[in-house]
């Protein structure tokens, strides 16, 4: 059997403190590492199309939506502040991959949606991003995917609000 560093981590603690279960930190620190790990490799694709981790996140959800949705629908969405949100829509306006459209029952009030632009990068962006995704969890067998995916919704349904 292989050792990680979390593994020699958990050595070190129960030589120090063998009165103390540390077997948590076996998943959380396991966890907290391919976080890191995958934030990384993420990064690096929506670099390439010239995308934040936010701006991606927002054209992604108005692709798949497929519809105008307005600001705070989004900001709500994708769990932003409103002002966040309202500085991440200009910028995108501003580089022609969504546009506003005013309501016609409130002028206060305005719907974001795609251009024809900001389609097809995030259609390109988002073929990137399953390919480097399958490349980040090669390593698992698809069974064990599956396992892993059933035991995280299960901890996700318990633990988000």
């Amino acid at each position: 059997m292989q050792y990680d560093h979390v593994d020699r981590l958990l050595v070190q603690w129960q030589q120090q403190r063998p009165d103390l279960d540390c077997s948590p930190m076996g998943v959380v620190g396991r966890l907290s590492r391919m976080s890191r790990i995958i934030d990384k490799k993420i990064n690096i694709t929506f670099k390439n199309h010239d995308l934040s981790a936010v701006e991606f996140d927002i054209l992604a959800t108005l692709r798949r939506f497929n519809q105008p949705m307005t600001p705070t629908e989004l900001y709500q969405t994708l769990m932003l502040s409103s002002g966040a949100m309202s500085t991440r829509i200009e910028k995108l306006v501003k580089r022609e991959l969504i546009e506003r459209t005013a309501n016609s029952e409130d002028r206060r009030s305005c719907s974001v949606m795609l251009t024809g632009k900001g389609k097809a990068l995030i259609d390109n962006a988002i073929e990137d991003h399953v390919v480097n995704e399958k490349d980040i969890l090669a390593p698992l067998t698809e069974e064990q995917r599956e396992q892993l995916a059933n035991l995280l919704r299960a901890w996700l349904l318990t633990n988000e609000s």
